[in-house]
């Protein structure tokens, strides 16, 4: 028990919440031991032997796929 019992006394619910909410050294402790344990993975990279897509490869690929679409991405919006 605490040396100061008189600060739990004459506090409204909300009051005495966020006294219990704030912890204390022991959680301030374990939340610091969490922290040198977890490490943040390493930024993700890219295969080495990969092989990096184009814009203009893939939509000659959907070229070849789907012939009836051909050249639909230069159509202008305003021809009807």
């Amino acid at each position: 028990m605490t040396q100061y019992p008189y600060i739990l006394f004459n506090q409204t619910p909300e009051q005495l919440r966020r006294i219990g909410a704030c912890g204390g050294k022991a959680q301030a402790r374990n939340r610091r031991a969490r922290r040198r344990t977890v490490l943040a993975p390493p930024p993700p990279r890219a295969p080495a032997g990969a092989r990096v897509e184009t814009t203009a490869a893939a939509m000659a690929t959907l070229d070849t796929q789907f012939p009836w679409l051909r050249g639909v991405e230069l159509r202008s919006r305003n021809s009807a």
